[in-house]
């Protein structure tokens, strides 16, 4: 594959065929998403759909002892500057990149090796299966910030969780660890923090011995793109007004001053 400046990819043939790693990697701002990164993931999916034969598992981990950080803070600035219909486009354009990985059918776990916030965080539910590292802190943290819920995690979280937990993560933005991932029944494993990559590798060959053809189908009927375009258009129109509200600007000053937000509801 390309060289690609903010991910990067390994392949690791097995006798049964091969298995895909995709790390995030943006060492100065601890993995976190901007446009770029999401062009180039998406190019990464495509390319891994077009191929003769599909890989036989996939994961996705971080580099820099993290998982991601969530939306780059410049490129949430830069939507405070744009109109709500450009606010609205781009935010389901941004979304398609990351979430581009449920179109791809075959199993896809997501390896926590580090903390996952916001968008970062919905990336690893939009996974199949996930592995979490007990120390990490995770959080939808999107209220925290002045914004409607993004990246699908309006309808991951209730999905993978019910709407009473899922709902509870969405509405308080708190942090939890990969125990309570684990407890929750979200994590396939959560495992010390340098651990995680090697046991997402360890399942993934466990799995590369399933039938693909079997295993593309299910991947293919496990999920209801349908529903999950739904909350999407809705969460692209409520970030779009959001992002010009006084609230968001709060935001940002807050982090430029170092201070926590104090929000208004304007």
């Amino acid at each position: 594959m390309s060289q690609y400046e903010f991910l990067e990819v390994e392949t690791e043939t097995l006798k049964q065929g091969n298995i895909v790693s995709i790390f995030l990697n943006n060492p100065s701002s601890r993995n976190s998403m901007t446009w770029k990164m999401g062009e180039e993931f998406y190019s990464v999916i495509q390319s891994l759909r077009k191929e003769k034969t599909l890989p036989r598992a996939v994961i996705v981990s971080g580099k820099n002892d993290v998982f991601c950080a969530g939306g780059d803070l410049n490129l949430l600035r830069s939507f405070s500057k744009k109109t709500y219909s450009q606010n609205k486009r781009d935010m389901r354009k941004f979304y398609s990149f990351f979430l581009s990985v449920r179109n791809l059918n075959v199993p896809v776990i997501a390896a926590l090796n580090g903390h996952a916030i916001g968008a970062g965080l919905s990336l690893a539910f939009a996974c199949d299966l996930r592995v979490f590292a007990d120390e990490g802190k995770y959080s939808f943290n999107f209220v925290r910030l002045g914004i409607h819920p993004g990246m699908g995690s309006s309808f991951l979280s209730p999905e993978l969780l019910g709407k009473s937990l899922g709902g509870r993560l969405l509405l308080t933005g708190e942090t939890f660890s990969g125990i309570d991932a684990k407890n929750w029944g979200l994590a396939w494993d959560s495992v010390p923090k340098q651990d995680v990559y090697s046991k997402a590798k360890e399942y993934a060959k466990y799995m590369a011995d399933g039938a693909p053809l079997a295993l593309q189908e299910l991947k293919e009927n496990l999920y209801s793109w349908k529903t999950l375009d739904k909350a999407l258009k809705k969460e692209a129109s409520s970030q779009a007004r959001n992002f010009l509200s006084a609230d968001f600007l709060e935001t940002l000053n807050s982090v430029a001053e170092k201070r926590s937000p104090i929000f208004l509801g304007k």
